[in-house]
């Protein structure tokens, strides 16, 4: 037995020993897989400048008395009239009361007090733009409008400016003997600047605008605000800036132009404007600031005594007690 069982064992390590032992299969490699790449380049990184360093503050120094300031810090009335035209003048002297000593005396001293109730009302509220209109046409109001220019301008370092506002008949070119255009219809159009329009004749203090070009839209162009831009700049340059305006009851012209002025006056004609035409132009004028009416055409017999108070004298607010402020020629 015991060899039997010895035999079958050596037989059983003999057969173990021929065992080819096969390896194990592996699994298949994974099959490569594809990876999306992109390049990310670093961001653009655009330098910032430094901030500029900011101009030094230049200082405006304070203006001298003598320089009257506007909205252009730069203009004075020498620059005004350095750059303005200077046509020649030849002033009517049959309209013009400084000109002509034939014309009654007391006109030229009628207009230096007008010149004077004026200042008085200077005194007690600002006034610098005095627009003069009258009721109807024909009452006289572009000859007081001149000769109150030339009174102002008779006293000393005093300066004016008159304009014809009128556009609808443009006349104060004539007593002055100047030309009438260009004026202040190219301006309100943009076809000139102001230097362009204002005009300086012989007498150094006084400057004129005429009326310009006719124009067919006269209501549309005193609306368009470059009348209002013009005051603005060359009031602050004059003592005093006159316009002559069309009459108040057959166009509403002078309504507005009294909305760019200080104060109105309104021309009425001795023994002519009826009572209730000068009543309702009163009336259009009403809460327009009307400092008076000048009395105009009044009979040298007539300037003291009693007229002045019969009739006109009753009934409208004149800038003087007993006196009026008219000529005793009118144009």
């Amino acid at each position: 037995m015991s060899r039997i069982h010895e035999a079958l064992k050596k037989a059983e390590q003999e057969r173990a020993t021929h065992v080819v032992l096969e390896p194990m299969p592996t699994a298949p490699a994974p099959a490569p897989v594809a990876v999306a790449t992109a390049t990310i380049a670093p961001p653009t990184i655009t330098p910032v400048a430094a901030p500029a360093a900011l101009p030094p503050r230049i200082e405006i120094p304070a203006l001298a008395p003598s320089i009257l300031e506007s909205t252009d810090v730069h203009m004075r009335y020498e620059d005004l009239v350095r750059r303005c035209t200077h046509p020649t003048w030849r002033p009517d002297p049959n309209v013009n009361v400084f000109f002509n000593s034939g014309l009654s005396p007391r006109g030229a001293e009628q207009f230096r007090t007008l010149r004077s109730r004026l200042y008085q009302l200077r005194n007690a509220q600002p006034l610098k733009i005095v627009l003069v209109t009258s009721s109807i046409p024909g009452e006289g109001k572009t000859f007081v409008a001149n000769n109150l220019a030339q009174a102002i301008v008779r006293q000393p370092d005093r300066r004016a400016l008159i304009i014809d506002a009128d556009l609808r008949c443009s006349r104060l070119h004539v007593p002055l003997g100047a030309p009438p255009a260009p004026g202040l219809t190219d301006y309100l159009r943009g076809d000139a600047d102001e230097m362009a329009v204002i005009q300086q004749g012989a007498d150094a203090n006084l400057c004129f605008i005429p009326g310009g070009n006719e124009v067919a839209n006269p209501s549309e162009l005193l609306h368009n605000g470059r009348l209002k831009k013009l005051l603005d700049r060359v009031a602050p340059v004059f003592d005093w800036v006159i316009l002559d305006s069309p009459p108040c009851l057959p166009v509403a012209d002078s309504v507005l132009l009294a909305d760019y002025s200080d104060c109105v006056l309104l021309v009425v004609r001795a023994a002519s404007t009826p009572m209730e035409t000068a009543q309702r132009a009163c009336q259009e004028l009403q809460g327009k600031n009307v400092a008076g009416v000048v009395l105009n055409s009044v009979e040298e017999s007539h300037l003291y005594g009693s007229y002045y108070y019969q009739g006109y004298g009753q009934n409208y607010t004149s800038l003087g007690e007993g006196s009026p402020e008219g000529g005793a020629a009118s144009n």
